[in-house]
């Protein structure tokens, strides 16, 4: 069930979706597109922009006042709405797992929690700042809209497409992950749901699968964006309502008896998964493209991401404290009864109409970059409706023989989460601003293209290991 994870991030996809219903609702600005961040809609078409923050700027702090394109046509956002979709990308459903983390990692996940959300903070900033060259005057100017530019821009000389063809390849991982996620929640809480019929896991799991077969028809995403807004909602009331019951228990909370020891290979784990709650950069360069005031984008990401850290580390040291050793891996199957019901079947309605965002984005991506297939004017086409077909039925059989959430978001996190939040964001940015960096900010991000490419490497191992025992037995 830590599979409940990206709601969060997919949440916000709904959400950069969503705010651009809160302009006027055009048929044509809301759809999914088809590269990186889901929502191309944002850059497609736009002009270099000029008075954009300067590398510097954006890694200090030290923003300036930003015009935009005169001709653009794509959606403003506001800087409050900016920091409503990045807060929903890292503090979505998956913040209900964090104190299965910390009880598999230890006192240094506490420690983790916060230096995840620094490091997160800052290479946001400057895989956004990558977007931005100098022109010959010195003014910065937007030369690129999203992470597959950077990509491309950072591999031309070697091979022009190869840098976009490996972000588009992690971004389809990541996405069929978080559907086979979603997809063993729903089983999960289908079941606690339905408990009063005697139904298999396998019955609960075609249950969920029938629930979600409509998804292949979906060509407008508004109504799922909306909808998607109340589901985000619904969790942060989940949220409180745990941090609530913890609080009333807090007779029962007692530090001395509280012990975490680290078991290296669960901690590896961890690691994984608490990355994973913070990953938002993968749509980071349209949603500050989108934005009225881009100035704002390093303020609003500092006091997102700060806001995140509090949140996750109150709610992650609440939970643990009130039910020790026996912290399951999702938090709320720990509520009482009385409480339990109602706070599932929320859950349950939140993550069977967040699979969609996930389900379609990776469809788009598969069409348009992979298959190139052309989009029918009408209608869904049957090649369209073929792939998503198959899509459907493979995180569906995925999800069936392996469900081992926490393991299964452990990897996800090794593989795409460090790599688009540690990883490339530092390479990028050192191969891209060499030559007008500092040697403080060369050595950062060194050190953090290092922490990264271990943290993923030896996640990796750990919780494909993990999986191959669960499997086995």
């Amino acid at each position: 069930m830590l599979s409940f994870l990206r709601l969060d991030w997919l949440g916000s996809q709904a959400k950069l979706l969503w705010t651009s219903k809160f302009h006027h609702g055009d048929g044509e600005s809301l759809g999914f597109a088809h590269r990186d961040e889901l929502s191309r809609t944002y850059g497609q078409n736009q002009e270099p922009s000029r008075g954009s923050p300067s590398t510097s700027s954006l890694e200090e702090g030290n923003e300036e006042t930003l015009s935009s394109p005169p001709n653009s046509t794509y959606p403003k956002i506001t800087t409050w709405e900016a920091g409503w979709n990045v807060t929903n990308a890292i503090q979505g459903i998956f913040v209900l797992g964090l104190p299965y983390a910390l009880l598999q990692s230890g006192y240094l996940g506490l420690l983790l929690l916060v230096l995840a959300a620094v490091i997160c903070n800052y290479t946001g900033k400057t895989l956004v700042s990558c977007l931005y060259e100098d022109d010959e005057e010195g003014r910065p100017m937007r030369v690129r809209n999203t992470y597959e530019d950077i990509a491309n821009a950072c591999c031309k000389r070697l091979c022009p497409l190869l840098g976009g063809r490996v972000v588009n390849a992690a971004q389809v991982v990541e996405l069929m992950m978080t559907c086979i996620l979603y997809l063993v929640v729903s089983t999960n809480l289908m079941g606690h749901c339905l408990a009063f019929l005697p139904l298999p896991p396998a019955a609960c799991s075609v249950l969920t699968l029938l629930t979600l077969v409509p998804c292949m028809l979906i060509r407008d995403m508004r109504v799922v964006s909306r909808l998607s807004l109340l589901c985000s909602l619904a969790q942060f009331l989940v949220t409180f309502i745990v941090m609530a019951y913890c609080l009333r228990q807090a007779q029962r909370w007692s530090w001395r008896t509280t012990v975490l020891p680290v078991n290296f290979e669960k901690f590896l784990v961890s690691v994984g998964v608490i990355i994973f709650s913070y990953t938002s950069q993968i749509f980071l360069p349209t949603l500050e493209g989108s934005m009225v005031d881009k100035g704002d984008f390093s303020d609003m990401m500092s006091w997102t991401h700060c806001l995140a850290c509090v949140l996750k580390t109150t709610f992650s040291v609440l939970a643990f404290l009130t039910w020790g050793e026996d912290t399951k891996e999702v938090i709320t199957d720990n509520l009482p009864s009385s409480l339990c019901m109602v706070v599932n079947l929320c859950l349950l309605a939140k993550a069977l109409l967040s699979y969609p965002l996930p389900f379609y984005a990776a469809a788009e991506v598969l069409q348009s970059c992979v298959l190139r297939l052309e989009a029918a004017p009408v209608g869904v086409e049957t090649g369209t409706l073929i792939l998503r077909a198959c899509l459907l039925l493979v995180t569906f059989l995925m999800a069936l023989y392996m469900p081992h959430f926490s393991l299964l978001m452990g990897l996800t996190g090794s593989v795409t989460g460090a790599a688009m939040t540690f990883i490339l964001p530092s390479l990028f940015h050192l191969q891209l601003k060499w030559t007008t960096m500092s040697s403080r900010l060369k050595a950062l991000d060194l050190v953090i293209l290092t922490l990264g490419s271990l943290c993923s490497l030896s996640g990796v191992v750990c919780s494909i290991k993990g999986l191959v025992q669960a499997v086995r037995g």
